[in-house]
């Protein structure tokens, strides 16, 4: 551990790992909505947060766990999870009057594709207006689950019911991903969120 007079200890959250104090000054602003995504080992959390001195304001919030409201039957930390969970707090934050969001990752490293930028493309195509390059998003067959079920279709039967036994419990075959995906964004869309 350092000493000495010259040493300063750093805050709370920054020695949890929970806070970048340089990039959160950077994003905080007054006029502009933070859309807010975060990522577990389990879910998807997407919120439009407003900042006030006293304390963040949520606006909006969706987790990937309310999407089973809506029909969806995958995996709730997957790429298809975190577009559905992005496009559903979207909705909701339109509904609140919010159409301009700056994105806010935290801690995680901007990696072209990932499960963070997803969300991101849910977000934009529910019509939220997020500045952002278009080269950044996950190819539309990964957001859909595509790539699940090829793979699946190349396994054999007991190969998928292992490794898909999630999938399997709550009753999705994981070749028909891709129409889940397809249904459950329909239900968002007809549901008033």
């Amino acid at each position: 551990m350092a000493q000495g007079t010259n040493y300063k200890v750093a805050f709370r959250r920054r020695r949890e790992g929970k806070t970048d104090y340089g990039a959160r000054i950077k994003l905080v602003d007054y006029e502009k909505s933070r859309l807010v995504v975060r990522v577990s080992n389990a879910h998807a959390t997407v919120q439009v947060i407003d900042y006030a001195p006293e304390g963040d304001i949520t606006v909006a919030s969706a987790v990937s766990k309310q999407l089973e409201k809506f029909g969806y039957k995958g995996s709730t930390s997957n790429i298809s999870a975190f577009y559905l969970t992005g496009y559903l707090c979207a909705k909701r934050a339109l509904a609140k009057d919010v159409d301009y969001a700056i994105l806010d990752i935290g801690l995680k490293s901007p990696i072209k594709g990932s499960k963070i930028f997803a969300a991101l493309k849910g977000a934009v195509d529910a019509g939220l207006e997020v500045p952002h390059g278009d080269f950044i998003f996950p190819e539309d067959e990964r957001i859909r689950g595509e790539h699940v079920a090829n793979y699946a279709e190349s396994l054999s039967a007991e190969d998928v019911a292992a490794k898909f036994s999630k999938y399997l419990e709550r009753g999705l075959d994981p070749k028909d991903l891709p129409e889940n995906f397809e249904e459950t964004l329909k239900n968002i869309d007809e549901a008033e969120v």
